[in-house]
């Protein structure tokens, strides 16, 4: 049996942390050798967060009463010895939960109440809002009380059926979905919108965050669970029961929400749990296992994946086979395989992603900070050959070589002038595409959906078609920002290259941020809402509550990649920069040492002899820092694979091959 999620895991915090330590070292070397200019910083630092910040999110998805919480006691806390979060018969988890680690706040549980989605702020606004948030210390040493806390994710409270349709649980053209009135007219709904639980569990203070979501009719209810938070997941376990199979609303959770191709990093497993119900003693082990492996292949096809996606579990069984600790029990269950999968899928591919960041990111670094040795390398070479001019000359050809150098100086920091004003051009022309990127731009670009979304008339106006030519508009939005980003580095080009003829620079445009990725963000945020437009949803659009939602939803979602796109644009703009402010500086310096060198002939007979052998030797310093900083490069860009990512590595090649 291979290492478990949790051992797996524990791998990739190892690897991240590994990571995070190489960078600290390069950091700390650069700043030794004052090889740190505002643009390298910014790169190291937003490197730095990325590695430490980096998080792997799992959504738990299902149908109510398919296990999702117990399948969560089971990987994540059989350690307890006993269940954590609540699973017993009927729906437990009754409003999505976050379950993560946020060091520097106490373990606790906080509880949005339900009425706020009376109100008009989405779930990310409600974040920032503390105070709305009810919550509760979590004793962590204390399983009991952690279970007690916990338990209140499961709280109901009954409603009119008026309020439950205010509160988007009641559908008046989904009858069949809608929750049982009692004799008086009354539903029950949850009492809470979303929970967030905070402990210091060793694999979410990796960076770990599960996402437990309730049923159908909840998801359904809240757009912003489906447009920001599932989204970002990095896999998605689907839960089905093996004794049902995929059933209707199954079948509305996986094509309305999950169905679609997933994104690129994204892995999607099936889980057709409590495979128990099948271990029947009138029947053979035999009979049980082909009954589940027609369950296997028939979800697999109703849901159109690989057949190897679809993974037999028993969460209960699991659970048990770990806290009593039977090997046997625990094979049986079918964990093991499932968190083999897990690990694999989630964190393979996590780990590669998280590759070409750094490495991309580590390679614009060497590639900044080799130009600024250079820069060092020819204003020594420059100066190499103005001192070995004066061998055998007199005081009067040092001192007019003292005067030349004061005068070229005397022109230099006239003409500066000129290059504040040409970088004034650049920093305008940047203005005006971060103008293109504001929230008042996106803001028009959404006005007509916003306008037809707040229409009673949604069938007459349209919906659809102001949806799709609202993310075309933002679509151009982004391919004029390329264009513009393209323009400003056509410009740079021109700059750079009268600076480098005029005062023998050697500034390089970095190549113009590639906007395509953030492009492919948005195409995915459409597709992952034209559910939400379609003539099913026509109803519970025209409650203004939900259509606000919706929008907010959507809103807040393209700001986010816009705001991305925003970022890569500063980190270039200041990558240009910062070869301009290097080489100005690298150049005033070279004026200091070459009076200085010149006075310190005049004053000693020996003194161009040493300044020539300080030069070697600064030269032959230069060289070992270019190595060295060839070396810590590497050595980030090479980190060996984690064992998962070797595994993921080796199966692509045994599929290649036997394919």
């Amino acid at each position: 049996m291979g290492p478990s999620f949790t051992e797996q895991f524990d791998q990739h915090g190892a690897w991240k942390r590994t990571f995070a330590q190489q960078l600290n070292q390069l950091a700390d070397w650069m700043q030794a050798h004052d090889l740190v200019d505002p643009s390298i910083k910014e790169r190291l630092e937003r490197l730095q967060e990325q590695v430490r910040t980096d998080k792997v999110m799992v959504a738990f998805v299902a149908e109510f009463s398919r296990g999702k919480s117990e399948l969560i006691n089971a990987i994540f806390f059989a350690d307890y010895g006993r269940r954590i979060m609540p699973a017993s018969a009927g729906r437990t988890t009754m409003c999505p939960t976050e379950l993560s680690y946020e060091s520097g706040t106490a373990p606790c549980l906080r509880l949005l109440p339900i009425d706020t989605r009376l109100q008009p702020q989405g779930l990310a606004e409600w974040r920032l809002k503390q105070h709305e948030w009810k919550e509760i210390t979590l004793d962590i040493e204390n399983a009991q009380q952690m279970a007690d806390s916990l338990a209140k994710v499961s709280e109901v409270r009954r409603v009119s059926i008026d309020e439950a349709r205010q509160l988007g649980f009641w559908h008046d053209d989904a009858a069949d979905d809608n929750p049982l009135a009692d004799d008086k007219g009354m539903v029950e709904v949850p009492m809470w919108r979303h929970a967030l639980i905070n402990v210091p569990h060793p694999l979410l203070k990796q960076g770990l965050v599960i996402l437990d979501t309730p049923g159908l009719n909840a998801v359904g209810a809240e757009p912003e669970l489906t447009i920001n938070l599932i989204p970002q997941a990095h896999a998605v376990v689907f839960i089905l029961g093996a004794d049902t199979g995929v059933t209707r609303s199954d079948l509305s959770i996986w094509r309305d929400h999950l169905g679609a191709a997933p994104k690129s990093g994204e892995t999607r497993m099936v889980v057709l749990n409590k495979i128990d119900t099948l271990w029947d003693t009138l029947n053979s082990p035999a009979q049980v296992q082909a009954q589940l492996e027609r369950q296997r292949v028939n979800s697999a096809e109703i849901l159109g994946v690989p057949l190897p996606q679809v993974v037999p579990v028993s969460a209960q069984k699991g659970l048990v086979a770990k806290i009593t600790c039977d090997d046997m029990l625990l094979e049986a269950s079918g964990l093991p395989q499932l968190e083999q999968a897990l690990a694999v899928g989630i964190l393979g591919k996590r780990q590669s992603i998280l590759r070409e960041v750094v490495s991309s990111g580590v390679a614009g670094l060497h590639a900044e900070t080799a130009r600024m040795l250079n820069i060092r390398r020819s204003d020594l070479d420059d100066q190499m050959s103005e001192l070995s001019s004066l061998r055998g000359k007199n005081a009067t050809v040092i001192q007019a070589m003292r005067g030349r150098a004061e005068l070229e100086q005397s022109d230099f920091n006239a003409s500066t002038a000129k290059v504040q004003a040409l970088r004034a051009v650049h920093l305008k022309l940047t203005r005006q595409v971060f103008h293109q990127l504001g929230s008042r731009s996106l803001k028009a670009q959404l006005a007509p959906l916003a306008d037809t979304l707040q229409s009673s008339t949604l069938l007459r106006l349209g919906l659809r078609k102001v949806y799709a030519e609202s993310f075309e508009r933002v679509r151009g939005l982004l391919d004029e920002t390329q264009a513009s980003a393209n323009e400003v580095r056509d410009m740079l080009v021109g700059t750079f290259r009268q600076l480098n003829a005029e005062f023998g620079f050697a500034l390089q445009v970095p190549p113009a941020p590639d906007f395509s990725p953030f492009m492919d963000d948005v195409i995915e945020i459409e597709r992952r809402h034209e559910q939400y437009v379609g003539v099913a949803n026509t109803l519970r659009l025209a409650q203004p509550e939900f259509a606000q939602r919706l929008l907010l939803g959507l809103t807040l979602r393209l700001r986010a990649v816009l705001d991305s796109v925003s970022n890569e644009l500063e980190l270039w703009s200041k990558s240009a920069n910062a070869q301009l402010d290097a080489q100005l500086r690298e150049r005033r310096r070279g004026f200091a040492r070459r009076i200085e060198a010149v006075d310190r002939i005049q004053t000693a007979a020996d003194g161009l002899v040493e300044r020539i052998a300080e030069i070697e030797s600064a030269e032959a310093h230069i060289n070992e820092l270019q190595l060295r900083l060839t070396t810590l490069t590497d050595r980030l860009i090479h980190t060996p694979l984690a064992p998962q990512e070797r595994q993921s590595q080796v199966e692509e090649a045994e599929d290649l091959l036997f394919s």
